[in-house]
């Protein structure tokens, strides 16, 4: 995983937010330096442009995601228990980072700068290869269907949680979920559960 000193880190999470209000081509590099409190130099001195400001905020909220499925690999759990743990974080991490998702939600359906970045195709291969070793090992354990495919689980994953909370005032008025705080509470616990069965549905003989 690249290493962001704490003024990136600071410039990533500020572009971040602008990107997801306003859209990448909605953002220049003027108003993210102003928001930054630094020139506009120093934008480039950091990224090089604003493709590669991109770039870096997708390398850095992506790629420890498989650090985390690296760990998970190796912990002494059975495979149930670590597809678990894996949808559990998987939707804590989209939601805690829905700037970033909105944003390369805007740019794949859009079929934009998206498709340019190889090291994002990259990252998304080699976390579903972890993923799938964790699968593989409920298949050889007998535990899981010997045809299943891992593929449609982070899309199915991704795919329901952007249209659960897209649609956040219908759910919540279907839902009886009053606040913010009862929005948040379902997602991290109820909806983990939910698609947490349905994927097992799909896994387990």
């Amino acid at each position: 995983m690249t290493e962001f000193n704490s003024k990136q880190i600071e410039i990533i999470n500020i572009t971040e937010k602008l990107f997801a209000e306003k859209g990448f081509d909605g953002t220049s590099i003027r108003e993210i330096a102003k928001a930054a409190e630094i020139n506009v130099a120093m934008v480039s001195y950091y990224f090089g442009s604003k493709e590669k400001l991109l770039e870096a905020i997708i390398l850095y909220r992506v790629s420890a995601f498989g650090v985390m499925l690296e760990n998970l690999q190796n912990e002494p759990i059975s495979p149930i228990e670590k597809v678990k743990k894996y949808i559990c974080f998987y939707i804590k991490r989209i939601y805690e980072n829905k700037d970033i998702y909105q944003i390369l939600h805007f740019e794949i359906v859009n079929q934009k700068r998206t498709s340019d970045f190889p090291f994002f195709s990259e990252i998304k291969r080699k976390n579903l290869q972890l993923l799938e070793n964790i699968i593989a090992e409920g298949k050889n354990s007998a535990i899981f269907k010997p045809k299943c495919n891992t593929v449609l689980i982070p899309t199915l994953i991704i795919g329901t949680f952007s249209q659960f909370y897209n649609n956040k005032k219908f759910y919540q008025e279907m839902l009886n979920l009053n606040d913010e705080a009862s929005f948040e509470h379902y997602i991290l616990n109820d909806f983990i559960e939910e698609i947490t069965n349905v994927i097992l549905g799909m896994l387990i003989k």
